[in-house]
């Protein structure tokens, strides 16, 4: 599938991590009218993120499952968080649990993170069962997990989808890749400096994708 196939209005753009590259690009470009339940979480392997659709987020971040590990800073600020494991399924959020309200022996303000993401994976489900068109896009797959997850998302979502992979490796441009899945674009970008140096290579990606 080529780059040009994905182009065109979408219900729904939603990032799978593995980081918060995907829901960073898609706020640059204003694609992100809402957030998404991995968006800002680190999620190394898309093998438990397969897990994860495939169980409908069933037991994602229940409270038992968490383990708190150490500190990161905001998104966008230097106020710290705790950094806070689902052992359930190994992804990690980085920045729902401020350090001055939450402790490594309490998460005092685990109800409220628990309503935000309740809102985040209900709207997901919604848009996966009523969108017409989605996108979802993950950095960092290879070609069996990436096969996998297009079969998973073939049963949770209801009409037309594409997945968007953008791969990091030791190249000097973008590359279009040919994978043999359907509804499966990839691209590989430098790996250099992937946060912000590669910015023109997202704008040339979205260039011709909008929301309805």
């Amino acid at each position: 599938m080529s780059l040009a196939e994905i182009k065109g209005k979408y219900d729904a753009i939603f990032s799978l991590g593995d980081l918060c590259l995907a829901a960073l690009q898609l706020r640059k470009n204003n694609l992100r009218p809402f957030a998404g339940p991995l968006d800002w979480m680190s999620s190394p392997s898309l093998s438990d993120v397969n897990r994860l659709l495939r169980n409908r987020f069933t037991g994602f971040m229940d409270l038992p499952n968490l383990k708190p590990t150490g500190y990161s800073t905001g998104v966008d600020t230097k106020e710290q968080f705790l950094v806070v494991h689902d052992t359930a399924y190994n992804i990690v959020s980085s920045h729902d649990f401020k350090a001055d309200q939450n402790s490594f022996e309490k998460l005092s303000t685990y109800p409220d993170v628990r309503k935000k993401l309740d809102r985040r994976i209900k709207r997901f489900l919604e848009m996966a069962n009523k969108g017409k068109r989605i996108l979802f896009i993950r950095t960092e797959g290879s070609l069996s997990e990436v096969s996998e997850l297009e079969s998973v998302l073939s049963q949770l979502v209801k009409n037309d989808f594409n997945i968007l992979v953008v791969n990091h490796t030791n190249v000097n441009e973008l590359i279009e890749k040919e994978w043999p899945i359907e509804r499966v674009h990839v691209v590989e970008l430098p790996n250099k400096e992937k946060w912000q140096e590669n910015d023109h290579y997202w704008r040339e990606i979205f260039d011709g994708i909008s929301n309805k």
